[in-house]
């Protein structure tokens, strides 16, 4: 049995039969168990329970709150529970079997862009594109890496370009309410976005239709349909954010 972390938009393959492999240690188990919904924190009978429903009935023999306190940074205790770590993420991922290498270096180049970014959650929605471009998640690839892309984009208005934006969305939109920070500008469309700052010279035209051409195909991966992607289609939408957006700004 397969079961996907739908965080939102977010995607990462696991696959549950791992929790039962002798080889598996009960550490891994337990990150395994926190991966599972990954943004809700768990108590402890919480994650017996997951465990117990996938097949591990012997983890109730364990002593799950020692495993968790000794976890050595792979999982962090909220006031709602336990939740998983980037670290302990990174760990699961290790974990799955046969997963796809990347082509042309595509992951690679997004984990290198990672030393480069300071923002945390541009960095954040990065990280989670390279693994699931890596684990075969193209549609949810293909969205991260758009919505990593177009909060650099956010990032880049705020610091630099604010009043010219508000200007030219004034004048495209009388009613447009003056943005001062990256949510406001979320209250514009995409498309409209991109035409704002193309029209300030923030980005060129050639530009603006390659990132027209990536928003389509976010769209598209964004919605249930029956749209279906290879590695190549995804790997060159990828390319397309990082030369223009994630290298540049």
């Amino acid at each position: 049995m397969n079961f996907l972390l739908l965080e939102c938009v977010h995607y990462l393959t696991l696959t549950i039969e791992l929790i039962t492999q002798p080889e598996i240690t009960r550490r891994e188990t337990i990150l395994l168990l926190l991966a599972y919904n990954k943004d809700k924190p768990k108590s402890i009978s919480e994650i017996k329970e997951i465990g117990k429903e996938n097949g591990l009935r012997m983890i109730e023999k364990w002593n799950v709150a020692n495993i968790l306190s000794r976890s050595e940074g792979l999982c962090t205790k909220l006031k709602a529970g336990w939740i998983i770590t980037s670290m302990g993420l990174e760990i699961v991922y290790g974990l799955i079997p046969n997963r796809p290498q990347s082509i042309q270096g595509i992951s690679s180049v997004l984990s290198d862009l990672l030393e480069k970014i300071e923002d945390s959650n541009t960095k954040e929605f990065l990280k989670e594109a390279a693994f699931c471009f890596d684990s075969g998640c193209y549609r949810a690839a293909s969205v991260l890496s758009w919505v990593g892309a177009i909060s650099i984009l956010y990032e880049y208005i705020v610091n630099h370009k604010l009043d010219d934006f508000n200007k030219e969305a004034t004048r495209r939109n009388p009613k447009w309410q003056r943005a001062k920070n990256s949510d406001d500008l979320s209250r514009m469309k995409e498309k409209e976005f991109l035409d704002t700052i193309s029209a300030i010279s923030v980005i060129g035209k050639n530009v603006k239709q390659e990132l027209e051409q990536c928003l389509t195909l976010r769209n598209g991966c964004s919605h249930p349909n029956s749209l279906k992607l290879g590695e190549n289609r995804v790997a060159s939408h990828i390319e397309t954010l990082i030369l223009n957006v994630y290298l540049r700004f």
